[in-house]
């Protein structure tokens, strides 16, 4: 179950996260609206993304989610590039390459058959 399992997992990560933000309390400052908005982004919509993974994985079988799952990263970064005027390095770009191009090849890998005997 999806949704059990994330809410679970979020539930014990809370009293960590507490635990942890009670030693910086001096340095804590917020506004009511932004303590708000870092509440919806990290924990609803991560969690209804961790739902969407978990009831899709099944059917997308073990390829598939590893290349989904390591496909991510890239796509963020660009995603920065395009919306956020992050910069768009040589390394970023070789780094993307590089990780496409072993999606690629498991991609288009096609296993050999087993000869008989």
């Amino acid at each position: 179950d999806p949704l059990r399992a994330t809410a679970t997992n979020f539930l014990y990560a809370v009293p960590m996260v507490l635990a942890v933000s009670l030693l910086f309390i001096g340095d804590f400052q917020t506004a009511p609206l932004g303590l708000v908005l870092a509440i919806v982004s990290g924990a609803l919509t991560s969690a209804c993304g961790y739902v969407i993974w978990y009831a899709v994985l099944p059917e997308l079988g073990a390829t598939r989610a590893a290349m989904s799952q390591l496909s991510v990263p890239v796509i963020a970064a660009l995603l920065g590039v395009a919306l956020l005027s992050e910069a768009l390095t040589l390394r970023l770009l070789l780094a993307s390459v590089a990780t496409l191009a072993g999606l690629a090849i498991v991609l288009t890998h096609r296993p050999r058959s087993n000869p008989p005997g």
